[in-house]
Parts: C-alpha cells; structure tokens; sequence
C-alpha cells in the first residue's frame, strides 16, 4: 500500500542514482511523482484507457504557490503543487469515465494553441467547411440532382437556400439528429405550408441517403422518420367568380408579379416555366406567335410550344426591355421576362401570393363588408382551371393534355411511340377560346349581360345556346361576333341559328 505523500515528503524526495524514479500518491489513484536522474521533480497520472495502460503528464512540481492559482487550476504542462495535481488527477479520472482519454484531448489543446501558417489554417477551415450541410447540399445538387438530370434541381436548390440552409446550413453532417430533421419539418408545418414540409422532407432523405451511399456519414437522421403530412390530390377549381376577383386582384400589381399571374392564368402553364420566359423563347410578330420552351425548362424534359393568344401577345408587349443596371454597375440586355435583377427570374413566389391574396380580400371586404375570405387556392389550381373549363367547351382532352405538355394519359406507351401530330392550330384554337372567355368574364358591363342571356328561355333553348356558345367561343370570328352581339342585344347583328325568341323580347 503506497504512503500518502506530503508537500514535505514531495520537497525531501531524492533522486535514484540508477535512473528514472517514481513514487506513487496514496492520497489519489494513479497518481505518481516523477523524479528524472537530473532531479528534475514532475507529476503524472496511470491509467488505462480501451484496454491499454496510458500515461498523462500534468506539470513540473511547485512547492510553494507564491501568487493565487489561475481559476480553476493551473492547465496541464504548468507548474502544480501536490493539492493542485491531486485535483488534476481527479478531473482527468473523471473524463476516462466519461470515454474520454486525457493524453489524447491535452494533445489535441495543445495542437490547436500551436500556431499556424496562413496555407494551414485555410486547410483546416476548407476542412471544417467541406462536410457542412450547405456545403454537401451544394455538392449534393452538382453531383446527384444534375447528373440524374433530374428536373427538379432547381426546387432542390431553392429548398436548401430557402429552408433547409437557415437551419441547420452550418451544422456538420454527421452532427444533424433525427430530432433536428423532426424541428426543422415541424416549424414549416407550424408556419402553414404542410405541402412544403412534405417536400423538404423527401429532399433531405434523398440527399441523407446519398451521403451515407458517399461514405461521408454512416446513418440516415431521417431513418424512421414519417411524413409530416397526409396529402390529398388536389381538386380545386376557381369559379367564375372567383376569377374575376383573382384577376381583377392581379391588375393591382405592377411588374412583374402582375402580369406573370396574369400570364399563368391565360396560358396555363406551370409557374415556373411562365416565371422563367426568357425573351428568345418568344416569337411575338406575325400571324402565329407562340412560345417555345426547350426540354431543359420542362418538367418532362421535352421541348413545349404554347401558341399565344392576342391578349398574351398584347401583356408581353407592354413588359419593360430597356437594358438593367446589375448590382456591380455592369448594363445588362434582359434575358428573362420577368426579372428584378437582370440575371435571374423573379421568385419569392409564396410572399407575392400572400400579397394577392391580402388584396383579394380587401376587394371583397370594399364590395362587401360581411363577406367571407376566399377559400384557400394555389398558383398551380389556374393550371388545373384552363383545362377543366376548356374540356366544358368540348376541346378534345388530347389536344388539352398538350396545352399543359403531359405525357401521360393519352400519350402514354405505345401510343406516345407513334402519335407524332403536334396540335399546334388545335393549341392555337382552344387557348384563343380560353382568353375570349376571359375577356368576357372580367367584362363589369357584358357579364351581368351574359348571365341572364345563357338562361333566358326554357331548357331545350339554354341548351341550344350553351352549344352555339361554346362552338362559336372556340371557332372564334363572325360566328363569335354574333354571340357577343345576341348577349349585347344588338338585333341587328344577330345571325345564330337558334331559338331567341326571348332574348328578342328582352332587347327590343
């Protein structure tokens, strides 16, 4: 059993003249005072640490404290007295327990304390930097998302700027837990965008999985973790109504938030695509203007063309082309349509479609102030409107899969190999029905007209009309002509071959 040492045995130790001596505390477990052949005195601790026997050393021996010792004791390699190294010993057993090995984290202090050179320390910090979570995602977006051609990489892209980055962009990719994953889903949900939380989630369980496929972590945090949300397929479609207010709401916006929605409703394609018109794609003179969108800004990777009708030819017309001034003082042609900064498309859709919708409601609250909010809709149920009304007109539902550039349903297999007809005057004719209808419905004077028009006679003549109306809305020309004339009561003008028996009596 080894004696408890004393300040006075320490200070009366003697040297061993065959060599290195050491004289183990009693007072503390492991702890040894050192006695090198020179006399030189130290204090160091045994213990064992994954199976092995370790050494740490603590500090020379002091004897005497002369001044106050540092708060917390004096760091490993200083000067200790035998009180102060019994401490030291202490805390270092402490952290063995704890799976921590002492000689390794003194190492490893005094490693990070050593000075360095300019070249070393951008080592360490391009280090510290490769495996963050925006940096991976960036990496994860170049080397996956755009080799796969996947088309939605821009979404990818969006979401770690836009979501995932603020969070958790400066967190190392092994320290992200499943609770981190769970936090970030839940304040998305929290904020309202249920969808969006379902979106972001499959994008980190992707871009999880392909580290853990790259070998930079070894487990998924999204393992075991469900979606945020249950979704169901949308349904809804904007009533006439419901149109008028979205547009005339859209007519208080400037550019180019105004027009783009605009824009949206009459071609109804998606918002991304109509966000990201780039003027070369747009042939605006001659009989046939139409816009041409090539397979890398389409969801399917296939070149779309969208004949444009005269009203879209007329908002293009009048959007601004005059060259930008860039942030860095450079001039710049226009590229995109719709742009704040001359190099990029406009975003932030989520905001500005929180501004229509404010503006929706004070429409409806200045017509009415009882009236109830509009029910929720989205950008994307304008896409999902144009065709369900276009169908109502009789348009073939191939020639409205084209419009909205699907391959499935009647494209899809066999008949997508062999069916190689474009549609383009079919495309032309229904989109040109579209905007008349359009026209139309925002029309204050001749819309109250038409109302009492297509139901003024019994049900064979309301049937009638509704067939001579939606033949002459898509033939367009004399034939239309006539039905706005028999809905303005001009007598003169009517030429429909159909029973207006009442509408005579009406108009007279």
């Amino acid at each position: 059993m080894a004696s408890v040492l004393t300040a006075k045995a320490v200070e009366a130790a003697k040297l061993d003249p065959n060599g290195r001596r050491e004289v183990p505390d009693g007072g503390c477990r492991g702890l040894y005072l050192v006695i090198q052949s020179s006399g030189a005195k130290s204090w160091a601790l045994r213990y064992r640490f994954g199976g092995k026997s370790q050494k740490l050393t603590i500090g020379h021996v002091l004897h005497v404290r002369l001044s106050d010792a540092p708060v917390g004791g004096p760091a490993l390699g200083q000067g200790h007295t035998l009180s102060e190294a019994r401490r030291a010993a202490e805390r270092a057993l402490a952290a063995v327990s704890e799976g921590v090995d002492p000689a390794k984290a003194k190492k490893a202090a005094i490693e990070a304390a050593r000075p360095v050179s300019e070249e070393a320390l951008a080592d360490k910090l391009a280090e510290a930097e490769r495996d963050l979570v925006r940096t991976q995602g960036a990496a994860f977006v170049e080397g996956w998302c755009k080799a796969q051609k996947n088309r939605s990489w821009p979404e990818v892209e969006r979401q770690f700027k836009a979501e995932i980055n603020p969070v958790l962009g400066d967190r190392h990719v092994a320290h992200v837990t499943k609770r981190d994953v769970k936090d970030l889903l839940k304040a998305i949900v929290a904020r309202g965008s249920p969808v969006t939380a379902n979106r972001v989630f499959a994008t980190l369980r992707k871009f999880f999985s392909w580290l853990v496929d790259e070998d930079v972590i070894a487990v998924s945090p999204c393992d075991g973790i469900t979606k945020p949300t249950e979704e169901t397929p949308r349904e809804r479609v904007l009533t006439d109504p419901e149109l008028q207010e979205v547009w005339r709401g859209m007519g208080a916006f400037e550019y180019p938030f105004g027009p783009m929605w605009r824009l949206l409703l009459l071609t109804g394609q998606r918002r991304e695509e109509v966000a990201g018109i780039e003027w070369p794609e747009l042939s605006l003179g001659g009989n046939w203007p139409e816009w041409k969108l090539p397979g890398s800004r389409t969801k399917n990777g296939k070149p779309h063309s969208v004949p444009l009708s005269h009203l879209v030819v007329a908002i293009l017309g009048l959007l601004p082309r005059e060259p930008i001034i860039a942030a860095n003082g450079k001039k710049l042609e226009p590229k995109f349509a719709f742009t704040t900064t001359g190099e990029t498309h406009v975003s932030g859709y989520s905001r500005s479609k929180a501004r229509l919708d404010a503006e929706i409601g004070r429409l409806r609250t200045e017509a009415n102030e009882a009236a109830e909010p509009m029910p929720p809709w989205g950008l994307h149920d304008l896409r999902r409107t144009v065709a369900t009304r276009l169908a109502a007109f009789g348009v073939r539902l191939e020639v409205i899969e084209k419009i909205l550039n699907h391959v499935s349903g009647s494209f899809a297999g066999i008949v997508g190999v062999y069916q190689k007809h474009d549609f383009e005057a079919e495309k032309r004719q229904a989109l040109e029905a579209w905007t008349r209808y359009v026209e139309l419905l925002v029309d204050e004077r001749l819309w109250p007209k038409f109302q009492e028009w297509r139901v003024d006679g019994d049900r064979e003549e309301e049937t009638a009309r509704s067939r001579e109306f939606n033949a002459a809305i898509l033939e367009g020309g004399p034939r239309w002509l006539s039905v706005l004339a028999a809905i303005r009561g001009d007598q003169d003008e009517v030429v429909l071959k159909l029973p207006l028996s009442r509408s005579r009596e009406r108009f007279a």
